[in-house]
Order: structure tokens, then sequence, then C-alpha cells
């Protein structure tokens, strides 16, 4: 890798990236916010509303595809542009879809909405093509998987929050004096600034070009990397893992052997799930530092300890007590993985089996806390698999990056597989699919991840 020659500060460069995360995770979460409004506005039924998801994620398999062709016919993109200014043309491209919220809702057209959906998308693909790898090499590798856990925290910290201010901001706020598809106006002018704004200051910060001079040959290189390939099955079964587990948690703790909870109430305990995935990445990005191991222990410990006081006083004394005690598990589970990238990755995948095993063959609190819990194990596995796989690709790093963004699409397939077992098995023993894709995880943390390649230390 060949970076241009000029100092530059890795702490600032990873604040500035990580801001992209943050804001990548705020405007997908706006998702769910904008399906029912759209829903509403236009008199949709469930499937029509539900070509919003379709549009936006449906754009990041197109858009992998597209540059995967681009790739292996001409040459990386990205690797020719270097990575700052392949995220500056997602950024460029996401305010571009962002921007057409506005003629959307001033022709109040749906396809017009779905359009710019997928635009936004298409400029995500390349901000998640050209990011993480840049995140992975801005300093040493055997620290790649605590800075990407680091920014994929402040992500899930944006998928948290987007739902509260979004909701408030579209449902509330701007609904009052506005009509038809309105109210989205302003906030999505706000999302152009943002994304113009962050353009701006990459431009002009003192961030590292990476890029390389090499001889393009023709052809899918990428491919070749059988753990490049393995990696993205493990990708494609993580999303859809996670994504599966998440879409069947509110009809699943509705059972009544396993909580008998209404929507409205089973809905905050979602909420633990994916908030597990924000504090599991934070634990992560201290756990696989370079920090000395007793300075990593004690700023391990106290997030358990803020994590209990938080959710005693807005939840009670029991489920505070539970919750944290999930969070131990998940810390003995970081000791466990001994603070190595792939080791880690195993050992939270076999977590990942053994509660999924506790769910099916128990009912009541067990069997939701079960559940619940899983969230915070799936929170290092895209860091850590997404590290392990690009590690060597060297030229066909970018390239590897757009096979692995275009695995997300098990996150459309597996939850399709688990909704007709769930009508042919019921819910409760539907979970035997996601059982399915950790176990495949946890071969790639296990043995996967070193197909093909050398050994390196800190894999």
């Amino acid at each position: 890798m060949r970076v241009q020659k000029k100092e530059y500060n890795s702490t600032t460069s990873l604040i500035v990236l990580t801001s992209l995360f943050f804001m990548w995770g705020f405007i997908t979460c706006m998702n769910d916010i904008l399906t029912p409004y759209l829903k509403g506005v236009f008199h949709l039924n469930y499937t029509q509303a539900m070509l919003v998801q379709f549009s936006f994620f449906g754009a990041y398999f197109i858009g992998s595809v597209i540059y995967f062709f681009i790739s292996s016919r001409i040459g990386d993109p990205i690797n020719k542009i270097g990575y700052k200014n392949g995220i500056i043309l997602g950024l460029l491209l996401s305010a571009f879809g962002t921007l057409l919220f506005y003629p959307a809702a001033q022709f109040v057209s749906y396809i017009f909405f779905l359009s710019a959906l997928f635009i936004l998308g298409l400029g995500f693909t390349i901000l998640q093509i050209a990011a993480n790898p840049y995140v992975a090499i801005i300093g040493p590798p055997e620290t790649a998987s605590s800075r990407l856990n680091l920014s994929q925290g402040f992500n899930s910290f944006g998928t948290t929050i987007a739902p509260l201010i979004g909701g408030y901001l579209i449902f509330k706020y701007f609904v009052t004096n506005s009509s038809g598809a309105d109210s989205v106006k302003i906030p999505y002018l706000v999302f152009t600034i943002l994304f113009l704004l962050l353009a701006l200051i990459i431009k002009f910060s003192n961030l590292p070009v990476f890029s390389q001079q090499v001889h393009f040959r023709k052809g899918a290189g990428a491919l070749k990397y059988k753990h490049l390939v393995l990696g993205m099955i493990a990708i494609f079964m993580y999303v859809g893992g996670e994504v599966s587990i998440g879409t069947l948690m509110i009809s699943y703790l509705g059972l009544k052997e396993i909580a008998g909870l209404k929507p409205a109430e089973a809905s905050t305990f979602v909420a633990f799930y994916w908030g597990g995935l924000m504090i599991g990445r934070f634990i992560g990005s201290i756990s696989l530092s370079g920090m000395k191991n007793t300075s990593k222990q004690i700023l391990m410990l106290t997030i358990p300890i803020i994590a209990f006081l938080i959710i005693f006083y807005f939840k009670g004394f029991d489920i505070a007590l539970i919750y944290s005690i999930i969070l131990i598990l998940n810390i003995i589970a970081f000791n466990l993985g001994r603070y190595i990238p792939s080791r880690t990755l195993f050992v939270f995948a076999l977590f990942a089996e053994l509660l999924l095993i506790a769910s099916l063959f128990s009912s009541g609190k067990v069997a939701m806390w079960s559940v619940i819990g899983i969230g915070l194990f799936n929170s290092i596995m895209w860091s850590n698999i997404f590290t392990l796989a690009i590690d060597g690709l060297g030229e066909h790093t970018s390239q590897g990056s757009s096979l692995l963004v275009m695995a997300i699409l098990g996150g459309a397939i597996i939850p399709v597989i688990q909704g007709a077992t769930a009508d042919a098995l019921g819910i409760h023993l539907s979970f035997i699919v996601p059982l399915l894709s950790y176990l495949y995880i946890a071969f790639y943390g296990l043995k996967g991840f070193n197909l093909g390649r050398a050994k390196t230390d800190y894999s």
C-alpha cells in the first residue's frame, strides 16, 4: 500500500472517518420512520411500503455488482483515485440522493422517493467500499479490528437515536404546518447540507491518501483469495442472521410461552437487541486496541456498571440485573478471545449458538433474554469478518471490499428463509435458521479466515 508523503494525525483521521459511520447509521435507520410515513401519505399496502427498504438495500447489491464488474474490466476505481477521494465521491452521491427528496415531496411521487432512496443507497455503497478498508489501514494492522469496532459503534449510536429524532421531526415537528409529503423536505435538506459539509471537511482535512501504483490485469483478481470468498459467505450469514432475529423478535416475544408481550411493549425490548450492538462494539474497540491489559479491564468493566445504572433508572432493577449479567458474559467472551480478532469472532459465534440453543429448548424469560442477548455477540462480527477477509489483498483491497458489501444481500435472503420456516414450523422453531448462520461464522473465525493465505500475527 502506498501512502502519499504527507504527515497526518491518525487519531484526527479516525475521528473524521467515524463521523461518516454515525451519519450513514443515522440515515439508514431513518428508513424505519420513512416507511410508515410514506405508507400513510400514499395510502400504500405493506408490500408497497416495503419497497422503501427494497430500493435502499437493493442499491447496495446492484452498486457492488457494478463496482466489481468495473474493477475486473478496467481496474479498481477507488485504488486509482484513492480512498479519500472515494469517500468524497460517496458523500456527494449521497447528498444528491437526499436532495432529491425535496422534488419528490413537491411532486408527491412515490416512484420519485424510491429513486432518491436508490441513489442514496448507491452513495452509501461507495462509502462502505471505501471507508471500511480505509479505517482498517489507517493505523497499525494489529489494531484494525479495534478501529473498525469503534467506528461501527458510532454507526450503531446513529441507528439508536435516529428513530427518536427522526420520528419527532417527521411525525410531530414538521407535520403540523405541512401537507402531503412536505414534512420530509427540511430534514432531508439538512442531511444534504451535512453530507456536503462532511465532503468539504474530508477534502481539506489532513487525511492520508492511500493508493497503489500497480500494473492492472483484467479479471476478478480478488476472488483468487480463498479467505475472502469464505469471508463473503460469513458476511452473508452474519447480516442475514442478525436481521432475521431482529425482524421476528416482536412476534417471538409476543408468543404466550415466551413473554406474551404486545407489539408496543415488545418493541422496547428490541431496543436492547440493537443497542447491544452499540455497547458490544464500544467494548470491542477497547478489547482489541493496543492499550495495556489492566487499562482494558478497567474500561471494559465500567460499561456494564453504566449500563446497569441507566437501565435501572428507566426499566427497574430486575431488567437491569439480567442485562448486566449478559454484559458480563460478553466481557468474559472477549477475554476468552484473548484480544485476537479471529479467536474473538469464533468465541462470539459460539456464544450466539449457545444462546440460540437455549432459546430453542426453553421458554419464558430464559428464551426471551437468550434471543435479546445475541445482539451483544453480534457486535464485533461485521468488523472482525471484514478486517480478516481483506487482510493481505493488496491491490485487490477495494475490489474485495465491494464483494463483502455485496454480501449484505444476506439481509434480504435469510429473513425470507426464516419466515418460510416460521410458517411451516412456528416462530419458536424458526430460530434454527440463524443457528446455522452462526455455525458457519464460528467456522470462519476458527479456520476459514486463514485458508489460502499465510497466517498473520494479529489473526
